[in-house]
């Protein structure tokens, strides 16, 4: 995989990261730099983890799925850009989405719940000649500065801008997957 892709993944993870942070920056008052970068490092931390896991368990299973691993990385790359896509465009505004502070455990399931992707991305990588390190690497960096400026955005723009970012995220997800089946195929 290409610096451009893994950037394009890193970037596509960390949309629905950022979409959660403007909601929280939205939630606070005024929200702070310092809690800005302390959230940005929660969930960067866990976003660049995620992948780790997924590319393991996918590795295990690399064996039994070799000549499918092109459909299968296509696949679930294709759902999960369907799925931002999809959350891009609903219209439930759930006052869940803006909690009354920022608590640690908090930022640390909400950094969870939007991580789930990036171990799906990390399943799909291990069937692929991918350096998961590099991506989850970059993934998490990736993260960390989404998730700070989202914070700090949130107080001023709302929540429509996280929304079209998801949709992007959808987008490249999906491109993504089309573009490893396209190497595969082309071989």
């Amino acid at each position: 995989m290409n610096f451009l892709a893994t950037a394009a993944i890193a970037l596509a993870m960390s949309t629905d990261a950022f979409a959660v942070a403007i909601g929280k920056g939205a939630a606070l008052q005024r929200p702070q730099l310092r809690e800005a970068l302390r959230t940005g490092a929660i969930f960067g931390v866990i976003e660049g983890l995620t992948p780790l896991l997924g590319w393991a368990l996918g590795h295990a299973a690399a064996p039994y799925v070799d000549a499918w691993d092109h459909w299968i990385a296509f696949t679930l790359l294709g759902v999960l850009g369907l799925r931002m896509i999809r959350e891009s465009v609903s219209a439930d505004e759930d006052e869940e989405d803006k909690p009354q502070r920022h608590g640690f455990w908090l930022l640390a399931i909400t950094g969870f719940a939007t991580s789930i992707d990036a171990m799906v991305v990390g399943a799909g990588l291990a069937l692929v000649d991918a350096n998961i390190f590099t991506t989850a690497g970059a993934i998490g960096l990736a993260t960390f500065v989404m998730v700070t400026l989202g914070v700090m955005l949130g107080r001023g723009l709302g929540r429509i801008v996280g929304k079209r970012a998801e949709l992007m995220g959808g987008l490249v997800l999906i491109g993504i997957g089309c573009l490893i089946l396209y190497e595969h195929i082309g071989r």
